[in-house]
């Protein structure tokens, strides 16, 4: 062989040696990338666990806040609001009933006919109105001008079977989703605006006296006989079918619990013991904090980011506003840490809030054999292409510890609830159900999420306790459960008609 061939042969040794020394080099980077990839799940994993006892700690935390809460204003995170519903509905009111429910950027009217005993609803009707976006920030009288329009509008679309006889008003359940101090069951006043509503001149009063003007502007004769927010709506409302309910949850964008507790069990309540010896109380769980709940860099990060930092822990944790906000940062952290996603950081995963609890929700429910929806989801959202089946895995995995972290911390709640009023333990010789009403978008449409509690919640209380308790989906509460709280509460109760 030519001294040329021996040359070119060494030359081209060296070089398939360099060229396998760069695949094995390529391969342990890229296996010390998976590696911190791994190890980044691992300990995402570890920290957000929430093992029995961790969950009991949790629980108790709840129960302990919430004496705190009602011993005293701002004893506690837990606002404990009393709500002055002291009549919860029997199931066997009859007759026509308004409501209102105000908590965006649309508001709806409904007319609610109920039929009395073992007739339950007979009929209902509603309409949808949008706010135009001048009032959102406009003054006081203009908002609850255009509201009282379109509820005399609404009213007289009413059957002429309907009216009310001559000298009987008609009465109105109004559901206010905004920050209220409730001063009685049909007064309130308004302590701040949110979801991008900003009318100062109704900061500081009383929302229902503000309607009323507008109602008796028009000469619209109705009465408000309840304000109530969505939650104790959903109470009543299912306590209206179901007289077990004490309880009702709210699990969707955000979180909030309500239930039913012994006035005289409330040190802060001064005034007279109601006839029923009960009063709804509207927890503002949301705003629940404890050392027991295992907070991870990224919800710590979340929360000094947040537009209320501090506040709304337990929400931030639980609520289908945060949850897919979660996982986006455990997988930006693998995207700058371990080039999940190849050697760029992917622009779209540094944006707050783009991956959505929906989008989590169909990510984690994926069963196909290569995960497609997860890899679509990844592309339209992250616009990150050409993703493995082992990363799509692990994007599913980040999902499941997520929502199991966040299902399993509502149960703890509603196990402090239970342990509050002592159903969390079945007495001798008692079987009585207990029965919570749940409702809202993350409760009713993520399965796995829904599934996660509900046997979180079997494991806390135990085989015996939990065949005492039973959790119901109450779709729509809030609407009708302002209607049933205006018919529980109205002035004609117990006045025999002529």
């Amino acid at each position: 062989m030519g001294k040329v061939a021996v040359g070119a042969a060494v030359v081209c040794a060296a070089a398939v040696c360099a060229a396998a020394a760069l695949v094995v080099r390529h391969r342990m980077i890229s296996s010390r990338k998976w590696s911190r990839a791994m190890a980044i799940l691992k300990e995402f994993e570890e920290k957000c666990g929430t093992p029995i006892v961790k969950l009991r700690q949790v629980a108790d935390a709840m129960d302990v806040e919430m004496h705190a809460g009602l011993a005293s204003e701002g004893g506690s995170k837990l606002n404990m609001l009393i709500s002055f519903v002291d009549n919860l509905p029997t199931g066997d009111e009859e007759g026509l009933y308004y409501a209102l429910d105000l908590g965006g950027t649309n508001f709806r009217v409904l007319r609610v006919h109920l039929g009395g005993k073992d007739k339950g609803v007979i009929g209902q009707e509603f309409e949808e109105v949008s706010i135009p976006p001048n009032l959102m920030t406009g003054s006081s009288d203009a908002l609850f001008d255009f509201i009282a329009a379109a509820l005399a509008k609404f009213v007289g679309s009413e059957p002429e079977g309907f009216h009310p006889p001559p000298g009987r008003q008609r009465e109105l359940g109004f559901t206010f989703s905004f920050p209220v101090r409730q001063t009685s069951i049909a007064s309130g006043t308004l302590i701040k605006w949110t979801k991008g509503f900003n009318i100062e001149d109704a900061v500081g009063e009383d929302v229902v006296g503000e309607l009323t003007k507008s109602m008796e502007k028009i000469g619209l004769d109705m009465r408000v006989a309840a304000l109530v927010n969505d939650t104790i709506g959903t109470l009543a409302g299912g306590r209206f079918y179901n007289q077990d309910v004490i309880a009702a949850v709210i699990l969707g964008t955000g979180t909030n619990a309500a239930y039913v507790e012994r006035a005289h069990a409330i040190p802060k309540w001064h005034g007279l013991i109601p006839k029923s010896g009960d009063m709804v109380i509207n927890m503002e769980w949301g705003n629940f904090r404890s050392s027991h709940l295992p907070l991870t860099e990224y919800d710590l990060a979340l929360d000094a980011q947040s537009l209320n930092p501090g506040e709304q822990i337990f929400e931030k944790l639980i609520s289908g506003m945060y949850l897919g906000e979660v996982v986006r940062r455990a997988l930006l952290k693998m995207a700058e840490e371990a080039d999940f996603f190849g050697d760029t950081v992917p622009p779209k995963l540094k944006v707050p809030f783009i991956l959505r609890t929906p989008d989590m929700s169909a990510m984690h429910h994926d069963t196909s054999s290569d995960l497609k929806v997860v890899g679509n989801k990844l592309k339209d959202i992250l616009e990150i292409s050409n993703t493995s089946l082992k990363m799509r895995k692990i994007v599913v995995e980040l999902c499941d510890i997520v929502a199991t972290r966040g299902a399993r911390l509502a149960a703890a709640g509603i196990l402090g609830i239970l342990k509050k009023i002592g159903r969390d333990t079945v007495k001798v010789g008692e079987k009585q159900k207990s029965v919570i009403a749940l409702d809202g978008g993350l409760f009713e449409h993520y399965t796995k999420f829904r599934e996660c509690l509900e046997s979180a919640l079997k494991e806390l209380l135990g085989d015996e306790a939990a065949e005492t308790i039973v959790i119901e989906h109450a779709n729509d509460g809030s609407g009708i459960g302002a209607a049933l709280l205006a018919a529980s509460h109205s002035q004609y109760l117990g006045v025999e008609e002529s």
